[in-house]
């Protein structure tokens, strides 16, 4: 089994993205399975751009891709992405695009095709705190899981994708409020290497209610 697994650039003035950097630090065997890694940009249209080549080089099984989630206390899991582009702040090129349909021949949002709530009790198993999130924002997270998961639908059917957000590192909180939510990079590392096992010894997910009230 081959798995890709994507990491964006920093942005929003960060000098560092824990995505990334904790994607580098994945090993290259996790259960028998080959971790192909890869950086991608946080720009709008480019990213899918890179992330589609690769897939079409390397040919994965799976593709998860991981992306940062400033204030988040913990790496959350997500369930869906919609077709909506709504850009808060410019991406690193500028480009803010808004009100806008991420393909305009796709459905109106794409469900994860992994095993989401195996992911989340292997983390747990492991003594680190992750949660299924059903919201992965407007912004390019949500952009390149709408985009893996219309290839998916359209292209590279027999592929698994989904998406991971995951928190800041302490680094990152120093010029932020003093409450700002973290977690050291080691343990986001941690939390990927458990969720990627769940996936390689898991053909279908779990029986577990992961439901919220808000």
């Amino acid at each position: 089994m081959k798995i890709l697994v994507t990491g964006f650039d920093p942005f929003g003035g960060d000098k560092i993205n824990p995505a990334y950097e904790a994607v580098k630090l994945l090993p290259d065997v996790i259960e028998g399975a080959e971790i192909i890694k890869l950086e991608i940009p946080t720009v709008f249209y480019d990213s899918a751009d890179v992330m589609k080549a690769k897939i079409a080089e390397v040919k994965p099984d799976v593709v998860l891709c991981v992306g940062q989630a400033g204030g988040r206390a913990s790496v959350s899991i997500e369930q869906v992405a919609i077709n909506k582009i709504e850009a808060r702040i410019p991406d690193n090129k500028g480009n803010q695009p808004f009100d806008t349909p991420v393909q305009a021949t796709g459905d109106t949002a794409y469900f994860t095709n992994l095993p989401i709530k195996a992911m989340v009790k292997n983390i747990h198993d492991n003594g680190l705190p992750a949660y299924i999130s059903y919201t992965a924002g407007t912004y390019v997270c949500n952009y390149i899981m709408y985009e893996l998961m219309y290839m998916i639908a359209t292209e590279f059917k027999e592929i698994k994708g989904g998406f991971v957000h995951v928190p800041f590192i302490p680094a990152q909180t120093i010029e932020r409020p003093v409450d700002t939510a973290a977690m050291s990079l080691q343990d986001i590392a941690l939390s990927l290497e458990y969720a990627l096992a769940a996936i390689v010894t898991n053909k279908e997910d779990i029986q577990l209610n992961s439901g919220t009230t808000h």
